[in-house]
């Protein structure tokens, strides 16, 4: 394998602006890095599986990928407009609503990774050219997916990182850092669209 291709895909596709980092450092701008936290782990759990099921059934996906990529599209691309919609239209919400989102936060970290096209467009790149060219046992799959799992963790905590620490000077400026972050998802949709 090309290790040094493999390294750079995966850092340069892991920690570029899209859906995962927007999302971790809104919520970290939100709950702060310590609640944040757990989005990440869910992040990192989400990306695991979704990678271990590129990995096994790679040539099954990619035969079904034309049937499914414009509803997989659809629905991701809707799901990006629907948080940019939230984000816009969020307030500072009191701590009882934190607490039951923060309960929520992992969860919505590994289902994100199901209806995220970049994400899932990454874990079948992922594996169809750096991995399954070159390993054959379930152990090298399992090793990758918790590799790629722990960049996807690493990644969405550095995002989450900026977001907590910026969040004293963002909280003066919420209503434009909302604004910014929902024209960012707006962004991300219209390219994922037109892809």
């Amino acid at each position: 394998m090309p290790l040094l291709s493999f390294l750079l895909f995966v850092l340069v596709s892991s920690f570029t602006p899209g859906l995962n980092n927007f999302m971790a450092m809104s919520f970290a701008n939100k709950y702060g890095f310590k609640k944040t936290i757990e989005y990440s782990l869910g992040v990192a759990a989400g990306f695991f599986i979704l990678t271990l099921i590129c990995s096994l059934f790679n040539l099954l996906l990619i035969n079904i990928l034309p049937k499914i990529e414009l509803p997989l599209t659809i629905l991701g691309v809707s799901y990006m407009l629907y948080l940019a919609y939230k984000v816009l239209l969020s307030i500072d919400n009191n701590s009882e609503q934190r607490e039951n989102s923060d309960k929520k936060l992992f969860v919505i970290g590994v289902l994100v990774q199901f209806i995220n096209p970049k994400g899932i467009l990454y874990g079948i790149t992922v594996v169809s050219t750096f991995i399954l060219p070159y390993y054959t046992s379930y152990f090298s799959y399992v090793i990758f997916s918790l590799f790629l799992g722990f960049i996807g963790l690493i990644s969405s905590a550095s995002w989450s990182l900026f977001g907590s620490f910026f969040q004293k000077a963002l909280s003066q400026y919420r209503m434009l850092f909302n604004v910014i972050m929902a024209l960012l998802l707006v962004y991300s949709a219209i390219s994922i669209a037109l892809h």
